[in-house]
């Protein structure tokens, strides 16, 4: 299967490549806040410092807004 940059532009893809990034963008930011929001609670859990939390959401939607600018931004 071809890359999305090699795909022929039909109106046809044209819908579903914006469908698929309206999709993907929000899985992004919200699986970055579970992972490294769930990793600061661990760390947490494990030092007793609850700092730990609101570094790891933090950390989490700036690497995820950081894979949407580099999939879709460019």
């Amino acid at each position: 299967m071809p890359a999305m940059s090699e795909q022929k532009r039909t109106p046809e893809n044209d819908g579903r490549d914006f469908a698929n990034a309206a999709w993907s963008v929000p899985s992004y930011i919200l699986s970055g806040i579970l992972v490294w929001g769930g990793a600061g609670w661990l760390l947490s859990r494990w030092t007793g410092v609850y700092a730990f939390i609101p570094i790891g959401v933090i950390l989490g939607v700036g690497l995820a807004v950081y894979l949407v600018y580099v999939k879709y931004g460019r």
